[in-house]
């Protein structure tokens, strides 16, 4: 991670989504609608609705939209069908980009995906194009001064995939997507509590911007996030 902070970037990003938190309200019902209707109300057997429920504890929402977006998953109540659909594609220098969204209109979202890119200076790629450049994992990044033998022994004994050492001294465990919700269980109970922890398409390698480029990447990036049926974007740029 040469050349920029991983904490710095993580901060930043947490930064921007707090001035969103409207937005990320719409967002997170959505997920746990889907979350639900996919896999049932119950968290114990369904870590995706558990996930985003933690999300939405992080983002303050109250525990009426919570159960509300539960129930309309479930069936309890009548709601919108969203079907989950992926973007890929090229921002600024060639950076990388992968746009989950979730829409009641899969023609109203590519065209929406598809301006957003070509506005801001990138171009949507096909299916595949970048995904390969990306790992599906779970991932809990800690500040600097968490105790890295500690954190290693706890995460590599519950099953934990690796644990990086950065630059700045912040710490980041990866995991297998679906044993997640157990590690971070293991560490939590262990005292080590993640700023960061989510299920993500983590970069193999990342492409840092500066400047005038980093601007101009982050103009799309927000363009992108910005839209109401995306849901999360993912991108290799270090900014």
């Amino acid at each position: 991670m040469a050349g920029h902070s991983k904490w710095a970037n993580i901060q930043h990003r947490k930064g921007r989504q707090d001035e969103k938190r409207g937005k990320i309200w719409t967002k997170l019902i959505k997920e746990i609608t889907v979350a639900a209707r996919l896999g049932g109300g119950d968290i114990t057997t369904n870590p995706r609705l558990r996930l985003a429920i933690d999300k939405a504890k992080d983002a303050n929402m109250p525990n009426d939209n919570v159960q509300r977006a539960i129930a309309r998953g479930a069936g309890a109540l009548e709601g919108v069908n969203y079907e989950e659909i992926r973007y890929e594609g090229y921002g600024i220098n060639g950076a990388a980009i992968i746009v989950d969204c979730l829409t009641d209109n899969r023609t109203r979202t590519v065209a929406e995906v598809r301006h957003a890119f070509a506005k801001n200076g990138g171009n949507m790629g096909a299916e595949g194009s970048v995904a390969f450049l990306f790992k599906h994992c779970g991932q809990l990044l800690f500040a600097p001064g968490t105790n890295e033998d500690r954190l290693m022994e706890v995460a590599l004994d519950a099953g934990a995939e690796d644990v990086i050492t950065h630059e700045d001294g912040s710490l980041e465990v990866l995991t297998p997507v679906h044993e997640f919700s157990i590690i971070q269980d293991a560490l939590t109970k262990a005292g080590l509590k993640a700023e960061l922890a989510t299920v993500t398409m983590r970069p193999e390698n990342e492409i840092t911007l500066e400047g005038d480029q980093a601007d101009s990447m982050q103009k799309l990036l927000d363009a992108l996030e910005n839209l109401d049926d995306v849901q999360e974007v993912f991108s290799n740029a270090a900014l």
